[in-house]
């Protein structure tokens, strides 16, 4: 997992890439939770969702936002980290010019990121969201979301309580056209410090993506060329 820099609008990004062992294989960005709350590309819940992706057979980037390790600049309480965002994926659609789609997935701060950058690129297919802090920031932006996707939360989440998620998600699930998978983990906090909430979360997202073809074709071809 080799760390890479590349060029952000406010100075270098820091971040650990993942090439598909497949040729033209899909895309995928995870972004990180809010930095003054010591969010990194290192969380752990970034780190695994940053697996499963490789594992199914992705071009992976995860990154820090400005400000956070060795990226330049400073926190920009959003507008910034959505344009680190946008240049993450255009890093990665120059380096793989012929992939067919792309992935967004973010935790807390990082699924607000994500989900306005699904708005601003077409070619996003779905999106993954962790614990979208829908008590904390707006996110009627999404009029229409242009893409399905799966929305993860932990029911005992005391930083973005379980019913303003699924608030947000019910307003989803009003429009026309697009698919909110959106599933609970039990005993899961907004941390999700235990390995059994980990592997959960993990379950989650390879069986709605499954469900949906999310690198499936990708990962088949993985399996039979072992």
């Amino acid at each position: 997992m080799p760390e890479i820099i590349f060029n952000g609008p406010a100075g270098r990004l820091e971040g650990r890439y993942t090439h598909s062992k497949m040729q033209n294989a899909p895309l995928a960005i995870v972004l990180h939770p809010n930095p003054e709350h010591g969010g990194t590309m290192n969380n752990k819940v970034v780190y695994h969702l940053f697996q499963t992706f490789v594992e199914r057979g992705f071009s992976t980037l995860r990154f820090n936002f400005r400000g956070v390790g060795h990226s330049q600049g400073m926190y920009d309480k959003g507008e910034g980290e959505l344009s680190d965002a946008a240049s993450a994926l255009d890093w990665m659609q120059d380096l793989n010019p012929n992939a067919p789609y792309s992935w967004v997935g973010g935790f807390s701060f990082g699924a607000w990121i994500g989900m306005q950058l699904l708005m601003r690129r077409p070619e996003v297919k779905g999106f993954i969201s962790i614990s979208p802090p829908a008590n904390l920031y707006d996110f009627s932006f999404l009029a229409p979301c242009p893409t399905s996707g799966l929305i993860l939360q932990g029911m005992q989440d005391s930083f973005v309580p379980e019913p303003y998620v699924e608030k947000l998600v019910q307003k989803l699930r009003a429009q026309k056209g697009i698919a909110i998978d959106y599933r609970t983990i039990e005993k899961a906090t907004h941390f999700y410090k235990n390995d059994s909430d980990i592997e959960a979360l993990r379950s989650h997202v390879h069986d709605h993506m499954n469900r949906v073809g999310g690198g499936r074709e990708v990962l088949t071809d993985l399996i039979a060329a072992a």
